[in-house]
């Protein structure tokens, strides 16, 4: 039961690594192009004032770092989940499983990665809200179809679909992490289970050892301390005569002595 527990959290490990896979393109690409069609410009938590002259938006930009971290966690996200795929696949075909520091060392980067995903769903969402609430338009969406800094020279051409895309899986990548760290505390708490199990065994056979080895010695020290003729009646025989014998010519010779 237990090995058949374990091949399905492996299984279903193995899908919740493939789709982080996935999502975590659907992080990396459409940030990437918004890099690009934005001259190396990020527009999260970026800000602004309209010029009224011509209908320009003066942009106060803010760092890059915004946009550079959600970029890398994608990457890491997909090198992770990757190098998961072929481990968990290799143990999958081979009907083992990992090692109990290797489902601790699982745990840990699960984790870590759950608070980078979620610091980059952070980033992401709050700071589009902030470019959004900059727009004039009515909805922000409306600001694709207009060339609104020709100074930069930006394209803002799909930039709304490309944060879309970037907060839809960045969103729903860390909560794929957050059910592999789940199910790897739970093989980590499996494991545990299993080990205690072991070392409570190995504690009650010591001790039914132990048992036995005094029985044995409680046994040998009462047969040791038997009479000698018990063992054998023939000589209980003898010694009985003998003693007879001898009362038999005690009585012979006091009745000589009187005559």
């Amino acid at each position: 039961m237990s090995v058949v527990r374990t091949n399905v959290i492996l299984y279903i490990q193995l899908a919740g690594y493939c789709i982080a896979a996935l999502l975590s393109l659907c992080i990396t690409i459409p940030m990437s192009m918004h890099q690009d069609n934005f001259k190396g410009h990020c527009l999260l938590f970026s800000t602004g004032k309209w010029r009224e002259t011509d209908g320009q938006f003066i942009v106060d930009w803010a760092s890059q770092a915004y946009c550079n971290y959600t970029i890398f966690v994608g990457v890491i996200m997909l090198v992770i989940s990757a190098t998961q795929i072929y481990r968990f696949s290799k143990f999958l075909y081979r009907g083992k499983d990992c090692s109990f520091l290797a489902a601790f060392i699982d745990v840990i980067s699960s984790f870590l990665m759950c608070g980078m995903t979620l610091l980059a769903a952070l980033f992401i969402t709050l700071g589009f809200n902030v470019w959004c609430d900059q727009m004039r338009f009515e909805f922000c969406a409306d600001a694709t179809e207009n060339d609104i800094d020709k100074a930069d020279g930006i394209d803002t051409k799909g930039f709304y679909m490309q944060l879309f895309a970037a907060q839809f899986g960045v969103w729903l990548s860390w909560t794929v992490w957050m059910g592999l760290t789940v199910f790897a505390v739970v093989k980590l708490c499996k494991y545990h289970q299993q080990e205690n199990m072991r070392v409570s065994m190995a504690k009650e056979r010591k001790r039914l050892i132990n048992e036995d080895v005094v029985n044995e010695v409680q046994t040998s020290g009462s047969a040791g301390g038997k009479t000698p003729g018990r063992d054998n009646p023939a000589q209980e025989t003898m010694v009985g005569g003998s003693s007879k014998l001898g009362v038999n010519r005690v009585g012979s010779d006091k009745h000589d002595f009187i005559h």
